[in-house]
């Protein structure tokens, strides 16, 4: 049972809930606090009008931190009351969290409490260390109790065509001068993700045939020389519909699975790129996934490399 006052344990959820995976690091949420109830919020400021023109990734951001904010809730002692979407009205309102009954949470709840601050986004290769089949069988888990489908794509083929797509879409966008502005405006926060050091520009080697953005552009920082060059486990997860709930569950799914593999030392890397073009998106549902909309394609797998400290927006920032 909680030893926790529930503002105090409301105040924890939402200092957890800054450290969240989002797309580039924008960190595009802020938080209420008031009687006993936290609202979650889109930060529509933090919005990319054009690679997120329809706020999908920023939902997906955000989802991410509404699971992390259930997940510390557990583990100060209760069980999370959640509505989604709650009103109409206020579309901004992602989400209201309230406290329920005191309980004990079980040590899934704990590792995974434990992995929030440590967990980090990985930007390049991977070792040539094979990820176990039944931890996939686990995350596949993880994001159906969330109401999401992962599928490990297993087809060298399938594996392929994917890896095609994200360098198709990142050469598109490489040419399209709007796009390219908004990348190079969040740059900073993204190459924060890095790990990078003051040196020359250069992006981390990718894995082979899976492109990374180049935020390094006009930027005095580096990555350091990459050895780890091995694709991992290419997964995508995708959902049934393609609404703002959806989305919100995708996020809430997504964290569930990134937690469970950075308890067991599996770290992920984002390919975004295909999934912001809506003829490559809707040509990988109908071909690869059964139908399903894909919400991210990401690669899983061991690295040895350090990961410096993530920078997060302070509290008062986030906190209204």
């Amino acid at each position: 049972m909680s030893t926790r006052l529930p503002e105090q344990a409301l105040s924890a959820a939402v200092d957890a809930g800054r450290w969240a995976p989002s797309v580039h690091n924008t960190q595009p949420w802020t938080f209420t606090l008031a009687e006993e109830e936290i609202g979650l919020r889109a930060d529509l400021a933090r919005k990319l009008p054009v690679e997120d023109a329809a706020g999908r990734e920023l939902l997906i951001s955000c989802g991410a931190a509404l699971f992390t904010m259930r997940t510390v809730i557990r583990c100060e002692g209760y069980e999370p009351l959640v509505r989604i979407l709650p009103d109409a009205a206020r579309p901004d309102l992602l989400a209201t969290v309230r406290l329920g009954k005191e309980i004990d949470a079980d040590e899934a709840t704990w590792v995974l409490g434990g992995e929030i601050e440590r967990r980090r986004t990985h930007r390049a290769g991977f070792a040539d260390v094979p990820v176990p089949g039944q931890l996939i069988e686990s995350l596949v888990r993880a994001a159906m109790s969330e109401g999401a489908r992962l599928t490990p794509i297993r087809s060298p083929g399938a594996v392929g065509v994917v890896a095609a797509l994200t360098r198709a879409a990142q050469n598109v966008q490489a040419q399209d001068p709007p796009f390219g502005l908004e990348a190079i405006r969040q740059a900073p926060r993204a190459g924060a993700c890095t790990g990078a050091s003051p040196a020359r520009s250069e992006s981390p080697r990718p894995a082979p045939d899976f492109p990374q953005r180049h935020y390094t552009w006009r930027h005095d920082w580096n990555a350091p020389e990459e050895k780890e060059t091995a694709s991992g486990v290419v997964a995508a997860l995708t959902t049934r519909g393609d609404s703002p709930g959806e989305w919100i569950a995708a996020g809430q799914a997504l964290q569930h699975v990134l937690l469970h593999a950075a308890a067991h030392g599996i770290s992920a890397a984002f390919h975004t790129q295909a999934l912001e073009m809506g003829p490559l998106r809707d040509f990988l549902r109908q071909e690869l996934f059964s139908g399903e909309h894909p919400q991210m394609i990401m690669r899983l797998g061991v690295t040895f490399d350090h990961h410096q400290d993530t920078p997060r927006r302070p509290l008062p920032e986030v906190l209204e």
